[in-house]
């Protein structure tokens, strides 16, 4: 194991061997799905031609990011319960973004997020809002990926060097871009199909391999992770272990827990994905093939965690170029040598890859479909002028993305993904949740919900310790941090929702309760997205 623990990983020919073998055989599938984007529901909605069970699987695809895969791996290989309950928070705020907010949307708009808050409120001040804060999350998100794609894809490679590592998440860039520009959403829908498949299939190899290990006990298995930790191994299975040392630390877990679980149900590049389907009864479907595929993955990883705390070592591990989020590959690299390394190596490649086409594709259809074609040029505009300015806006923001990695790869970027989620749930879910269930709501108060909730995480963030104060903030002896918690949800989130029924409340514009009556029943019954659909 001790080789393993270098400056690389196993072979880096073997892992670039595979990568490659990834890369031809999605780019293959991506040029097959281009030939039929023929309009905009194509590019933006893949037609709206899949069928339950392929979206579903995309939407675990898509859901399932590089920190569900390795981060979480890690953080129960290094602190036990309290890294499992990363997986129990991102399954139960899965559960929320689809049992509250999903399948409503999808029946009332017909693209994006913003479609649904403008539907009854000022198109264009709402759309305008809803776009630049889609762009935010998508921002946040995109950067953490990138540089995250640098970090592992150069462990896996043995790069070392700054120039290597920079290299390397151009390529992940360029790739991206490619893959959306040629192939829109239909291209992206089977890119994210088959990681989720090698993901779900990677991970279900390794937890049976593990548990043989074990012969198939997992009080042995934990067993053997308390004991590989030596003294004070016990803490791995009792709660406390990261987030018990103060109330100061019990409170920041509360706060990104409320982030986590709130924020699924306001990430645009994930409830995009329910506009793909024909019917509200294949959108019911993939909720089911989604809960049931990201449910028994988060399972996995209770097993995966534990057993490379058991079988690769907590030292080993932190030693590890990657640190925590070596701790899978590790594991991978214990159990079968260089070719399951390999193997799942470039799982996590198409993990990282699939995630950033999601997000690239949403930000693009933000950008044109929202602010281009009806802020700027208020609905006059034909769909291929549209798709044109689509496809410009994926190449600005791949290139965006690539500056950005590059920029943040010696960064603390953990906090990225929470800000992400952070910003979702304070300036997001507020909007979407008044104008789906509140018939006074107006469009003062959707704007002060978004702006207020952008703006609050922002500022939090911007004067908490993970820029400032701390032995691993952004900027290494500066001390200007007056919030003391490293993620703003439990202040941002309840404000966002505060705001909005402030504005909505000192605002003189009447009520549209006739508005509100039809997209009830647009939510309810899907009559909209299937008129949209059969338009197209």
């Amino acid at each position: 194991m001790q080789a393993a623990a270098g400056t690389d990983v196993g072979n880096p020919a073997v892992n670039l061997s595979i990568f490659a073998a990834f890369v031809a055989v999605t780019l293959f599938v991506v040029l097959r799905a281009s030939r039929q984007n023929k309009s905009a529901a194509d590019f933006y909605a893949g037609g709206r031609s899949f069928t339950g069970p392929q979206n579903g699987t995309a939407i675990a695809g898509d859901y399932l990011s590089a920190a569900s895969f390795l981060g979480i791996c890690g953080a129960i290989a290094i602190n036990g319960y309290d890294g499992f309950l990363y997986s129990i928070g991102f399954l139960v705020a899965w559960l929320v973004a689809l049992l509250l907010v999903a399948e409503l949307l999808r029946n009332t708009g017909k693209f994006t997020m913003a479609d649904v808050l403008s539907f009854r409120l000022r198109e264009r001040p709402v759309r305008m809002a809803a776009a630049l804060a889609t762009l935010l999350v998508v921002f946040f998100y995109l950067l953490a990926q990138m540089a995250g794609a640098g970090g592992l894809v150069a462990l896996l490679l043995g790069v070392d060097s700054a120039a290597g590592i920079s290299a390397v998440i151009t390529v992940v860039g360029v790739l991206m871009i490619l893959y959306v520009l040629v192939g829109g959403m239909k291209g992206t829908t089977w890119v994210q199909i088959i990681k989720a498949v090698l993901l779900i299939a990677g991970a279900a190899v390794m937890t049976i391999w593990v548990l043989s290990k074990f012969g198939f006990n997992l009080s042995a298995l934990l067993q053997g992770a308390v004991d590989a930790a030596g003294e004070g191994g016990q803490s791995l299975l009792e709660p406390g272990r990261q987030y018990g040392a103060t109330g100061l630390s019990k409170l920041s877990f509360l706060s990104l827990a409320l982030a986590l679980v709130l924020g699924t149900a306001g990430l645009p590049h994930v409830l995009m994905r329910f506009y793909t389907v024909p019917t509200a009864k294949e959108a019911r479907r993939s909720v089911v093939w989604a809960i049931w595929l990201i449910g028994i993955f988060y399972l996995f990883t209770l097993v995966l965690g534990y057993g490379a705390g058991a079988l690769v070592g907590p030292e080993t591990i932190n030693a590890a170029p990657g640190g925590v989020n070596s701790a899978a590959p590790l594991l991978a690299f214990a159990l079968g040598g260089e070719i399951l390394l390999g193997i799942i190596a470039a799982v996590a490649f198409a993990t990282i890859l699939a995630v950033v086409a999601g997000l690239t594709i949403t930000a693009a259809a933000s950008f044109s479909h929202d602010i281009y074609a009806n802020v700027i040029k208020k609905g006059r505009v034909n769909p291929d002028a549209e798709v044109r300015i689509a496809r410009w806006t994926v190449v600005v923001i791949g290139l965006v993305a690539i500056g950005g990695g590059v920029l943040a790869q010696k960064q603390n970027v953990a906090f990225l993904v929470a800000l992400a989620f952070a910003v979702a749930a304070s300036a997001n879910l507020p909007t979407i949740v008044y104008s789906l269930f509140w018939k006074r709501f107006n469009t003062a108060g959707a704007l002060w919900s978004i702006y207020g909730g952008l703006i609050s995480c922002i500022v939090l963030i911007v004067f908490s310790p993970v820029v400032s104060g701390s032995e691993t903030a952004m900027i290494p002896g500066a001390d200007f941090d007056w919030f003391p918690l490293t993620n703003p949800g439990l202040v941002s989130i309840p404000l966002g929702f505060l705001l909005g029924i402030v504005g909505t409340l000192v605002s003189s514009e009447p009520p549209h309760p006739e508005k509100f009556a039809e997209m009830e029943v647009r939510s309810l019954t899907g009559a909209g997205a299937e008129r949209a659909t059969a338009s197209h």
